[in-house]
């Protein structure tokens, strides 16, 4: 398990998440397990090609923590 995950997530932090979040405050921390639902939600938004490594990490790594390693996107 990351111990990334038990620590609130910023969505301004990762751009795409960032803009999943565009009814909130994006430098408002949030929950690594609502970053997850809104991955999952909101997944035909998401431009994986502009993600960067480092928010392609945090998108597996969160699949394998609260998705039981699957994304159900729509």
């Amino acid at each position: 398990m990351n111990p990334e995950f038990d620590q609130p997530l910023v969505p301004a932090d990762y751009p795409e998440l960032k803009l999943l979040a565009w009814n909130r405050d994006p430098a408002r921390p949030i929950a690594a397990e609502d970053a997850f639902a809104l991955y999952e939600r909101n997944w035909r938004f998401v431009d994986r090609e502009r993600m960067s490594d480092r928010e392609k990490a945090l998108l597996d790594g969160l699949v394998q923590r609260f998705g039981k390693g699957k994304l159900l996107a729509g």
